[in-house]
C-alpha cells in the first residue's frame, strides 16, 4: 500500500478489511497542467460567448465553456465544500447500510445510484425552460445555467443530500421541522408537500402530451419497464455487483427497444395497439407511479432510472458532438428587447426575475432537494460518494440545459417565434404566422409562409405553428443539428420524433421517483401526529407505504386527469405556478441547510448556502410580488382576474384568450386559485426564512446549537468514492473480495471496484 503519509486506511473492526480510504496524495504536476489548460480553454470560450458578436459566434463555444467550468468547479469548489462543510466519514454507516431492508433502504453501487439520481432530478426543466428563455437572448440564460448551477443548484443538491444522509434519509419537510421547530416545520411540511403534488402533476401532464397518439414513444418507453425489472433481478440475484455487465446488456436492450419502436409504429397492428388516447396514457402513468412507489427500490425504480440515464446522457453527448462538428451559428441576439421590455411571446415578464424562474432545473431547482432527501440518501453506500451524486449529478443536468439552450438559439429566430408564440397571435396559418413574426423586428431576412410549411414538412409534421411549451422547439432544433451530421435532411423527421420520445422518457423518470419521495414526505408528516400514526415514521412499513402511495397518486392523478379532459381545468389551472413554486422550494431547502451549517459551528462557511439562498429569495419574492400585484393582466393573476370578471359583468361573451362565456368563467376561477396559492406559498416560504434567520442568530450567539443528526454507527462495508476507483481503492476492494471468498455468508454488493 501507499505511504501512510498520503493514504490512510480506516478500520472499524480488526477482523475486517478497511472500510475507508483517506487519500491525501498531492496533485501531480501533470494534473495541475491539465486543469490549467482546461481553465484556459474555458476562459477563451467564455470570452467569445460574452463579448464576440456576429456570425463568428457558434454553438461549439458554449459546449467548451460549460464543460471547462464544470470540470474546474467539481475539482475545486465541490472539494472545498466537501472539506469545510460536509466532512464525509466513510467509517460511519449510511442509512442504506444501517437500515437495509431490501425495499427502501438498500446500499446501491454508486454508478447505478448516480444514474438513478440524475434521472430522477432531470425532468422537464432542463429541456423546456432554456428553450423558452431563449427569447431573452443567449447570454443571460448561459450565465445563469452554468454559474447558477455551480454556485447554487449543485450546492443545494449536495448539501441537502448530506443533511438527509446524516438523518436516516428524512424528507426535506421533516428536516425543516426537526431543525427549526414547530412553526417553521409546519410551514415547511405543508408547503413542500403541496408544491410537490403540483410538480408531479405538471410533469405527468408533459409526459401525457408527449406520448399520447405516439405509438413509437409508448412502445419504447413501455419496454424500459421489463428491461429494468430484468436488470434489478440480475444485480440482486444472478450476478450481484456486476454493474458493467448489466449496463452493457441494458444498453443493448434499450437500443433495440428504441429501434423496434419505430418499426412497430409503422405496422398497422402496432399503430392500432400503441396509439393511445391522452386519458389512457394518464391512467397508465398513475398506475406506473404507484408501482414504482411501492415495489422494492432495487427492482424497478433504481435500475430503470439508471437505464434511462444511458439514453439521456448518450443523446445529450451525441448532440454535443453534433454541435462541435456542425458548429451551428447562433441566430439569437446576446440580449433581446423582450428581456428588457418583458413582452415576449413565449412568456411575459422581464429578465429579472422571470429568466431565473423559467430556467429552473438547469440551474437551481427545489425539486432536486426532494430527491436528495428522498430516495438517494437511502441508497448511498458511503458519505464520500455524496459529492459525485449530489454535486456531479446537478452538473450533468446543467449540461443538459446548456445543450437545450444551444438548440434553441441555433434555430432561425422567425421559426423559433413561429413555434413559441400562441395561436391567438400567429393565427395558426403559415401566412398569418409569417406576417406576425416578420413584424417582431427580428434580425435576418423575413420568413415566408412557404418556408414555415417547408420546415414542418422536413420533420414530418402537418404544422409547427404555435407548438408552444418548449418541447417541440427542442425536438426541431435537435433534428436540425443531429441531421446535419447523421443522415442529412432525409433523417430529420426521424430525429424529430426520436427527440419527442426522448423527452417523454426523460421526464417520466422524474414522475416515478417523485411519487416515491412524496410517499416518504406524507409518511413523515403523519408520523409527527403521534398516537397510532407514529408507525408512519418508519417509511418502509408496508401498510403505511401503500396508504401513502394511494393518497399521493390519488392527489396528483386526480388533478392530472381533470387537466387532460379539460384544457382549462385540473392541473392546467396550476401549471402557471410551477416555476415559482419550484424555486420557492429551493429557498426552503437552502434555508434549512444554512441553519444546520451555522448550528454545527461552521459559521465561516455559512456563505456557501447563504449566498444562493439570499439570491433565490430575491428572485422568488420579486416574482411572487409581480404575479400578485402587477396591474398588467398578462403578468398579474389578480389583474387578469379583475379584467375578465369586469368583462363578464359587462355582458361580454368573449374576452382575451376566452372564446365563450364558459371559458371566461374558467379564467376567472383559475386566476383566483393561482393568485390565492401564490400568496399562500410566498407566506409559507417567508415564515421558513424568518424562522431560519432567528435560529441562525441564536446559534451564533450560543456558539453553536445541537442538531438532529443521528448518532454514529460503525460501517462494515467498503465502496469506492468516484465513478472510477483509485489504485488504493482497488487494493482494498481486492482485500474485501478475498474476505468474501472466505466468508460467503457476508457477501456484500458494495465492495466491487
Amino acid at each position: 500500500m501507499r505511504s501512510p503519509e498520503h493514504v490512510e486506511l480506516v478500520r472499524t473492526d480488526p477482523d475486517l478489511p478497511p472500510v475507508a480510504v483517506i487519500d491525501r496524495r498531492p496533485m501531480t504536476t501533470g494534473k495541475k497542467l491539465v486543469f490549467a489548460a482546461i481553465g484556459l480553454l474555458a476562459a477563451i470560450a467564455w470570452a467569445l460567448v460574452a463579448f464576440v458578436r456576429g456570425e463568428s459566434v457558434n454553438g461549439a463555444y458554449f459546449v467548451v465553456a460549460a464543460v471547462g467550468t464544470y470540470v474546474i468547479a467539481y475539482r475545486f469548489y465541490a472539494r472545498l465544500i466537501e472539506y469545510k462543510v460536509v466532512r464525509p466519514r466513510d467509517d460511519r454507516a449510511t442509512p442504506g447500510e444501517q437500515y437495509e431492508n431490501g425495499r427502501d433502504f438498500a446500499p446501491t453501487d454508486r454508478r447505478v445510484l448516480f444514474g438513478h439520481h440524475f434521472a430522477a432530478i432531470a425532468g422537464a426543466g432542463p429541456l423546456v425552460g432554456p428553450v423558452l428563455a431563449a427569447q431573452m437572448g443567449y447570454l443571460p440564460g448561459t450565465l445563469w445555467i452554468i454559474i447558477g448551477a455551480v454556485l447554487a443548484g449543485c450546492v443545494q443538491d449536495y448539501l441537502v443530500l448530506w443533511l438527509s444522509t446524516r438523518r436516516r434519509g428524512r424528507s426535506l419537510g421533516q428536516m425543516i421541522r426537526d431543525e427549526m421547530g414547530t412553526i417553521g416545520g409546519a410551514a415547511g411540511l405543508v408547503g413542500v408537500f403541496v408544491i410537490m403534488i403540483i410538480i408531479l402533476a405538471v410533469l405527468a401532464l408533459v409526459v401525457v402530451n408527449a406520448l399520447a397518439e405516439s405509438p413509437w414513444g409508448v412502445f419504447s418507453v413501455g419496454m424500459t419497464i421489463p428491461i429494468a425489472l430484468f436488470m434489478g433481478v440480475y444485480l440482486r440475484y444472478l450476478r450481484p455487483g456486476r454493474v458493467s455487465e448489466v449496463s452493457v446488456i441494458g444498453v443493448v436492450l434499450l437500443v433495440l427497444a428504441i429501434v423496434a419502436g419505430g418499426w412497430v409504429a409503422d405496422t398497422p397492428w402496432g399503430a392500432e395497439t400503441f396509439t393511445l388516447e391522452p386519458v389512457t396514457v394518464a391512467w397508465l402513468i398513475v398506475g406506473y407511479g404507484f408501482l414504482a412507489s411501492v415495489l422494492p427500490v432495487w427492482l424497478l425504480l433504481a435500475p430503470r432510472d439508471y437505464l434511462s440515464t444511458f439514453m439521456k446522457v448518450g443523446t445529450i453527448v451525441l448532440l454535443a458532438v453534433g454541435v462541435i462538428i456542425a458548429q451551428p451559428a447562433v441566430q439569437a441576439p446576446a440580449v433581446s428587447s423582450f428581456a428588457i421590455e418583458g413582452n415576449g411571446p413565449a412568456f411575459a415578464g422581464s429578465l429579472f426575475p422571470f429568466l431565473f424562474i423559467t430556467i429552473a432545473c438547469g440551474a437551481l431547482s427545489g425539486f432536486h432537494a426532494l430527491i436528495s432527501s428522498g430516495t438517494s440518501p437511502k441508497l448511498v453506500q458511503k458519505e464520500s460518494q455524496l459529492r459525485l451524486i449530489g454535486y456531479g449529478g446537478m452538473l450533468t443536468e446543467s449540461f443538459v440545459a446548456i445543450m437545450a439552450l444551444v438548440t434553441a438559439i441555433s434555430i432561425d429566430q422567425h421559426l423559433y417565434f413561429t413555434m413559441n408564440a400562441p395561436g391567438t397571435l400567429t393565427g395558426g396559418e403559415p401566412g398569418s404566422a409569417a406576417d406576425y413574426v416578420n413584424g417582431l423586428g427580428l434580425a435576418g431576412p423575413p420568413v415566408t409562409g412557404e418556408e414555415i410549411q417547408a420546415a414542418a414538412d422536413s420533420v414530418g409534421e402537418e404544422s409547427i405553428i404555435s407548438r408552444t411549451g418548449g418541447a417541440p422547439t427542442l425536438a426541431f432544433g435537435m433534428s436540425q443539428i443531429l441531421g446535419s451530421f447523421l443522415g442529412g435532411a432525409s433523417l430529420q423527421a426521424f430525429w424529430y420524433h426520436f427527440a419527442i420520445m426522448f423527452e417523454a422518457l426523460f421526464i417520466l423518470t422524474t414522475v416515478d421517483a417523485g411519487t416515491r419521495v412524496a410517499r416518504f414526505m406524507l409518511s413523515d408528516t403523519l408520523g409527527n401526529l403521534g398516537g397510532p400514526l407514529k408507525k408512519f415514521r418508519d417509511p418502509s412499513w408496508r401498510v403505511g407505504a401503500w396508504i401513502c402511495s394511494i393518497v399521493v397518486c390519488g392527489l396528483w392523478g386526480a388533478i392530472l386527469l381533470m387537466g387532460v379532459t379539460d384544457p382549462l381545468g385540473g392541473i392546467n389551472t396550476l401549471f402557471p405556478l410551477f416555476g415559482i413554486a419550484n424555486q420557492l422550494l429551493a429557498a426552503m431547502a437552502l434555508a434549512v441547510v444554512t441553519v444546520v451549517v451555522v448550528k454545527k459551528g461552521y459559521v465561516r462557511w455559512a456563505w456557501i448556502p447563504a449566498v444562493p439562498l439570499v439570491w433565490d429569495l430575491a428572485v422568488t419574492m420579486t416574482a411572487s410580488f409581480q404575479k400578485i400585484f402587477s396591474p398588467e393582466p398578462s403578468l398579474g393573476y389578480w389583474a387578469q382576474h379583475a379584467a375578465f370578471r369586469d368583462a363578464r359583468a359587462a355582458g361580454e361573451t368573449s374576452f382575451g384568450t376566452a372564446a365563450d362565456p364558459a371559458a371566461m368563467d374558467a379564467v376567472i376561477r383559475n386566476t383566483f386559485i393561482q393568485g390565492t396559492l401564490s400568496i399562500v406559498f410566498a407566506v409559507l416560504v417567508l415564515v421558513v426564512a424568518l424562522v431560519a434567520l432567528w435560529v441562525c442568530v441564536k446559534a451564533v450567539r450560543a456558539g453553536g446549537l445541537p442538531t438532529t443528526e443521528e448518532p454514529d454507527a460503525p460501517s462494515s462495508t467498503f465502496a469506492p468514492s468516484g465513478l472510477v476507483s483509485t489504485d488504493a481503492e482497488k487494493e482494498v476492494a481486492a482485500q474485501w473480495s478475498a474476505y468474501h471468498d472466505e466468508h460467503p455468508d457476508r457477501l456484500s454488493t458494495g465492495t466491487h471496484a
